[in-house]
């Protein structure tokens, strides 16, 4: 293939993404969990309201957390209204692109192709480092996180992460404390989305890094790292960046690569998203709605989401599934 600055935003062409299906039972549960965040919800009069909103009515949220908690309801709660307190604090969904854009200028952290199962790629470089240490490169994780959300196509709820230890120095790899961060945020505000964590060029310099997090990667996590894993067994090579032996040859270009990111999620500068600007203030005049009705979508809505396929992208049966989730 030729040297191309454009990234890749959709599957390979005969991509088959996963659909998954539940029981009546795990259905009960997920609406039961859905009528739960209803009285969580912030109140219409908090800016954050609408946005808070969108977050819980995506079709994949509350089956994410059943999952993760395995179908144990009162754990599901648990893990939700985490999250809740921690967005309305961090609002991962409202990041502003200039407020990070600093952090993505050597190419760190690149969103880019996808895997066989059509999850995204998030590929990341800490031999790339530009910056010291502070909140901006947690805030900057979370935006590629969000955006690789974006760029998940329908039925497809995990990323896969790449991480190249390739010219990763001890000054350039992150602290311990800081990918302890890291962990929380992954494995606590975004159950169920990391599908495969690949790790690739780990020199044995390192591998302290590794024994020092292991402690805190929960199970689940751990289950999904491989260390050297053949690429090729994972990912399509028309998909897999030239480094690594695949037959995309992207050119990181910092500008381009940022107006791209930026234009596919239709982002706007002040974070939220161009076609999703918050709706203006209900006029006393118009009638109430219950937010049981705005806000509960039937489970039909769920699992009918679930099984949307994007043109090209063919849905096989559900036990195609062990790599990505939990098992009930």
């Amino acid at each position: 293939m030729a040297k191309t600055h454009k990234i890749l935003t959709t599957p390979a062409p005969g991509t088959v993404v996963p659909v998954r299906s539940y029981t009546d039972e795990q259905k009960a549960k997920i609406q039961a969990l859905r009528e739960y965040a209803n009285t969580l919800l912030l109140p219409e009069s908090d800016s954050y309201h609408p946005w808070e909103l969108r977050w819980l009515n995506k079709p994949d949220t509350m089956p994410r957390y059943m999952r993760a908690a395995k179908w144990d309801l009162e754990d599901a709660k648990k893990r939700l209204k985490n999250t809740i307190e921690w967005r309305r604090d961090f609002k991962p969904d409202l990041i502003p692109p200039d407020e990070v854009r600093i952090e993505s200028e050597t190419g760190k952290i690149i969103l880019n192709g996808f895997d066989n199962e059509g999850r995204p790629i998030l590929y990341m470089r800490p031999g790339r480092e530009n910056t010291e240490t502070s909140p901006r490169q947690l805030r900057h994780l979370v935006w590629c996180l969000e955006r690789a959300k974006d760029f998940m196509p329908p039925g497809q709820e995990s990323l896969v992460i790449i991480v190249d230890y390739n010219s990763t120095t001890l000054r350039t790899n992150p602290s311990i404390s800081v990918a302890r961060k890291v962990l929380n945020i992954l494995q606590n505000h975004y159950v169920e989305t990391l599908g495969r964590a690949l790790v690739v060029n780990l020199p044995m310099l390192l591998n302290f890094f590794y024994k020092g997090i292991a402690p805190f990667l929960d199970p689940v996590t751990r289950d999904k790292m491989r260390f050297n894993p053949d690429l090729f067994e994972l990912i399509p090579k028309e998909h897999l960046d030239a480094d690594f032996g695949g037959e995309f040859e992207f050119e990181f270009e910092p500008n381009s690569y940022w107006e791209q990111i930026v234009s596919f999620c239709k982002i706007a500068p002040d974070g939220t998203r161009v076609e999703d600007s918050p709706p203006p203030p209900t006029d006393a005049a118009t009638p109430d709605i219950s937010l049981s009705a705005v806000a509960s979508p039937p489970i039909e809505s769920l699992t009918e989401a679930d099984s949307i396929q994007r043109e090209s992208i063919t849905p096989i049966a559900p036990q195609g599934l062990e790599e990505i989730s939990v098992t009930a």
